[in-house]
């Protein structure tokens, strides 16, 4: 298990959260309390980079639609940068790559 680090930056889309180790069972809630200290104007974009992040289980995508119900909430979209090969084939078998705005870097989120 790899403790979590969620490093949070700005764009001019909006927030970034940078999901640096695992986003697990035991890590998740850490994702979720942070959300709500996330400000989000109606119209911007939540982008999650995950980078660096090494592992995701399903308390892990529960986490990540807990960020994109909160964007929502606020009126903004989200959108995913960077999911690794294996969290990428568990959104896909599962169907929340249609639900996701995923890109292949923060760059491409990022951009208006």
């Amino acid at each position: 298990m790899s403790p979590l680090k969620i490093i949070t930056g700005d764009s001019a889309t909006g927030p970034v959260l940078e999901i640096i180790g695992d986003l697990d069972h035991h890590t998740a809630p850490e994702l979720r309390d942070k959300l709500p200290t996330v400000g989000l104007r109606p119209g911007g974009r939540l982008v999650l980079d995950l980078t660096a992040m090494h592992f995701c289980d399903s308390s892990g995508i529960t986490a990540l639609l807990a960020a994109r119900h909160h964007a929502q909430a606020a009126g903004a979209d989200i959108a995913l940068a960077a999911v690794p090969a294996n969290t990428l084939r568990i959104l896909r078998i599962v169907g929340l790559d249609q639900i996701f705005a995923l890109h292949d870097d923060v760059a491409a989120a990022t951009r208006p």
